[in-house]
């Protein structure tokens, strides 16, 4: 009896083994798609894996013959923990599955891809803490830019970026620099560029694809508070679980800071730069039958910030009879408020899998002047207001025809309610030109219902065992406030001729409209004879862009962890869309050039071996444009001519840009480093000149400490952001579409403390 009872239990022990290192991170996050010709969803168990307690921490147990003197061997408890563990294991692998079922929908053949984990996120300075712009300064070929220019640049592209959650497009909001969408809720966030598959239009500079956590629905949570230098204080909690046959996942996150927006100064504080911050999300995803899934994904921001000042600036008006103003005491103020939600159905059935989507996202910005302090300065004060609400369908769908045929289709249909207000204080100007000190009011307001349609068809053909073939068409039909339309094809091809090497090589006919808020016309006739006159008295509609990508690239793993890949683009562009900010206000306007190129290549690495991960990235690149054809009267004439003559930088051109990295857990305790480099933005006349170069490093600790449970640590970190202090400016003021001078951030140590529950 007692043998019997031994090997029972060495055959439990085995099993349970097995499950624990089944639903490891590097396996959990790899489901393969069903077999083709198929749509089984694959039976995947998933389990929370238990971190093996201390020694010392290891709970009392039981001895043999205290167990025998019961009537059971396992307490009622234990019986009902287990079960209780067991549905939710087999909730997981049905949610497993439908996740399976939706990358295959999504498959981005032939795209160039980076990839980072929720556990890269966590394991980088800041963690989770991070923005999710400095998360994707990481990737190659992305460089960094001040908030009021966008913050970052894709292939020296200005914005141009889709943003999708589970695959599910978001609509674009107003132009601003509050970022909605929190690194805690990311599982997988994959950059895609080059020549996109037929499914990705409008925005295709590159597509940031955010797949939520799954590993967050164990009916636990954590809360921190993190903070440092120039008053940061971020405090933040999530929590997840499984209820049924239901996952869910909320957090919320506060952030209050003294230095939020580039200091347009080298000082390492800013004057009047204070920001509060405050952001929440929400995951809801249940299963219905086995065919049938229903998710709902919604989050919300709300951001206040102060516009930071420049001292010792020379006044150049006069207003309500003042001509002497410090500019240290401006007050201007930006407030933005943002929402989206996305209702998803899923469905998986007799070789066809399909996600039908509905999705809303609501805007706003608004920019409040300092009315008497902008007018000395810059002769007009503008109270600018933005307000978008976008709301759409979205529908996806895969089917395996055959075992060398896929085919994939789609269409997304949106809505969009915008209005755009400029309510500007001028100075009228006398017969002589020159400005009077009578300022009166200016109301330029201008609201659009557009529609954007778009639908695509394409076929994914196994030639052979190595090769794969994917082409495809997309249309795409914008009514706004100008109407047009593009059918664009799409091929790409890839090659595996080993196993260890992958070849791509693709061609997209892209078609990208201009955000709508963006593209409001401007009525010029309202402020003739004032100050905010224009130069040049001309307003051509923006339009949409139209351009071709040619991409080519190679991966190639060396050794086991270690892999290394090149990619080389060319791009021609008609009506090439940039946005610069030509005033005081923090927001954007869009022009056009008639032609523009860009070119360049990257070069990646990353070597991965049990806790040590080093990566490094190195991208050059060059785009170049001419001829300004919408919105003239936001140049200077002098440069407005020498553009239409010359192909110049675009202003976010730059010529280097570089990232690198490395992460090492010993024990409990990991270690991390980060590195940007760039060789500068362009600057001056026609951006013929550019900032000098620039590198900033960051570290990072932390620790878990195993305090209230051997399976909930307690976490504490400390990163130093800039470690060297590098002193370099991202703007200096000069430049298309460049109002003020930013500096990045000066050194700065920040700590924290994070608990599981």
């Amino acid at each position: 009896m007692l043998s019997h009872i031994k090997r029972s239990l060495a055959a439990s022990s085995t099993a349970s083994l097995l499950l624990v290192a089944l639903s490891s991170p590097g396996l959990a996050q790899s489901a393969a798609p069903a077999p083709r010709g198929t749509t089984a969803l694959p039976e995947i168990d998933v389990i929370q894996p238990q971190r093996t307690p201390h020694p010392a921490r290891r709970p009392k147990t039981q001895t043999a013959s205290r167990g025998r003197r019961g009537a059971a061997t396992a307490p009622p408890e234990r019986d009902v923990q287990t079960a209780v563990q067991t549905a939710a294991q087999a909730v997981a692998a049905k949610h497993a599955g439908f996740d399976a079922a939706r990358q295959a929908i999504f498959a981005p053949n032939g795209a160039s891809a980076f990839d980072v984990s929720h556990e890269a996120i966590v394991a980088l300075p800041q963690g989770a803490n991070a923005t999710l712009d400095k998360v994707l300064l990481q990737a190659p070929g992305v460089s960094q830019d001040s908030a009021a220019s966008g913050d970052l640049h894709v292939r020296n592209e200005h914005a141009n970026v889709q943003y999708r959650i589970n695959g599910i497009a978001l609509p674009d909001g107003v132009s601003g620099f509050g970022q909605m969408l929190d690194t805690s809720l990311v599982g997988r966030l994959t950059l895609l560029t080059g020549a996109l598959p037929a499914q990705y239009g409008l925005r295709s500079a590159g597509v940031v694809d955010i797949t939520t956590r799954t590993d967050a629905f164990n009916n636990s949570g954590t809360v921190s508070v993190y903070g440092g230098s120039r008053q940061t204080i971020t405090p933040s909690i999530e929590y997840g679980g499984t209820a049924g046959t239901t996952q869910y996942f909320v957090s919320g996150r506060y952030f209050g800071t003294g230095l939020d927006l580039e200091n347009p100064t080298s000082a390492p504080n800013a004057i009047h730069d204070d920001s509060q911050q405050g952001k929440g999300f929400a995951y809801l995803s249940t299963v219905i039958d086995d065919s049938t899934r229903l998710t709902f994904i919604g989050g919300a921001s709300a951001n206040n910030y102060q516009i930071p000042n420049n001292p010792g600036q020379t006044p150049g008006f006069t207003a309500f009879g003042v001509s002497n103003f410090d500019s240290a005491l401006l007050n201007e103020t930006q407030r933005e408020r943002n929402a989206f939600g996305v209702l998803a159905l899923q469905k998986s059935i007799n070789g066809f899998d399909l996600q039908l989507s509905a999705f809303s996202r609501s805007s706003t910005l608004h920019f409040t002047p300092d009315t008497i302090g902008d007018l000395v300065f810059n002769g007009v004060a503008s109270d600018v207001y933005r307000k978008s609400v976008a709301s759409g369908i979205q529908a996806d769908g895969s089917y395996r025809l055959s075992d060398a045929h896929t085919l994939r289709g789609g269409f997304q249909v949106t809505a969009e309610q915008s209005r755009v207000t400029n309510s500007s204080v001028v100075l009228p100007l006398d017969d002589n030109g020159n400005p009077m000190d009578a300022p009166f009011g200016v109301v330029d307001s201008s609201s659009k219902l557009g529609w954007l349609f778009s639908t695509y068809l394409q076929d994914e053909w196994r030639v052979t065992n190595t090769v794969t073939l994917n082409s495809g068409l997309r249309f795409d039909q914008m009514n706004e406030y100008t109407n047009a339309n593009q059918l664009s094809p799409r091929i790409s091809v890839t090659w595996k001729p080993f196993e260890d090497t992958t070849f791509h090589a693709g061609y997209s006919r892209n078609f990208t409209p201009p955000a709508q808020v963006l593209a409001a016309p401007t009525n010029l006739a309202l402020v003739q004879n004032t100050t905010q006159q224009p130069a040049v008295n001309a307003s051509s509609p923006v339009l949409p862009e139209r351009s071709n990508v040619f991409d080519i690239g190679v991966t190639q793993r060396l050794l086991p962890g270690l892999e290394v890949g090149i990619d080389t683009y060319y791009k021609t562009a008609r009506d090439l869309l940039d946005d610069g900010q030509f005033g005081a206000a923090y927001v954007l306007s869009a022009f056009n050039y008639e032609r523009a190129e860009n070119v360049g290549v990257e070069f990646k690495g990353s070597y991965t071996n049990g806790n040590l991960r080093v990566y490094a990235n190195l991208a050059l690149a060059r785009q170049i444009a001419t001829n300004v054809v919408s919105n003239q009267y936001l140049f200077d004439p002098d440069e407005l001519a020498y553009i239409a003559n010359h192909y110049i930088y675009t202003d976010h051109a730059q010529l280097v840009t570089a990232s690198a990295g490395a992460s090492y857990r010993w024990h409990d305790t990991n270690f991390s480093a980060s590195m940007i480099y760039g060789s500068g933005l362009r600057s001056g006349f026609a951006n013929i000149g550019s900032l000098p170069s620039y590198t900033q490093v960051n570290l990072g600790v932390s620790h878990d400490f195993y305090l209230a449970s051997p399976t909930k640590p307690t976490t504490v970190r400390f990163d130093v952001v800039n470690l060297f202090d590098s002193v370099y400016e991202i703007r200096d003021g000069s430049g298309i579409g460049v109002f003020a001078p930013q500096y990045g951030p000066r050194r700065g140590f920040y700590a924290g403390i994070s608990q599981k529950f």
